[in-house]
């Protein structure tokens, strides 16, 4: 699915909208994630940021966020908020669609949030993103569920079971979550800690 997320002013009032936080709870999400402090954490398609304060306080001043999206004027934002909001542990850059450009073994933690259906070949990003995830690491993929009542185009949704295969067939070991979040699901992908 493409889509042209230049216009930030436009998505910013969508993404950051006050009853977000009525669908979206921010805080299970981030407690389902179950951050150490001290963990690096990337925000993938983080969009206007929604997620960095939440990610910021749970990985503590020692830890790190790394926030990523393939639309430059979004980052460029980011950055704003970041530096407005006086959030010091949070980067911020551009990626290209199809690779997250992350070094092996380099992160503990992935959060894509409502950007999943967006990805050109799913299979190959994740596993870009297993191989980028240190052993034991964790991606966490949140979208709609099929009968939301927002999100993409009902054509463009993605089952949690459609999402758990992808994830499965980049070598991940899959779990589709327990939740309370009224129009998504939350499906994690872990890193073997020890290779077969």
């Amino acid at each position: 699915m493409q889509h042209d997320f230049s216009d930030v002013a436009q998505f910013e009032a969508m993404f950051d909208a006050p009853d977000r936080s009525g669908w979206q709870h921010p805080v299970e999400v981030v407690r389902l994630l179950a951050i150490t402090p001290g963990q690096t954490v990337v925000d993938l398609g983080t969009g206007t940021g929604y997620f960095l304060p939440f990610l910021s306080i749970a990985v503590g001043p020692h830890g790190h966020v790394i926030a990523l999206d393939s639309e430059p004027a979004m980052i460029d934002h980011v950055g704003q908020r970041i530096a407005r909001e006086a959030i010091t542990n949070v980067q911020a850059r551009v990626v290209e669609a199809s690779d997250p450009a992350l070094a092996p073994e380099s992160v503990d933690l992935v959060l894509v949030v409502d950007t999943w259906h967006h990805l050109p070949d799913r299979q190959a990003y994740a596993t870009r993103l297993r191989e980028a995830l240190r052993p034991g690491g964790a991606l966490f993929i949140v979208d709609f569920t099929t009968d939301a009542t927002r999100g993409p185009p009902v054509a463009d949704r993605i089952s949690p079971e459609t999402v758990a295969l992808e994830l499965t067939s980049a070598g991940l070991e899959v779990e589709v979550l327990a939740e309370d979040l009224p129009e998504q699901y939350v499906v994690r992908g872990v890193r073997p800690a020890f290779a077969p």
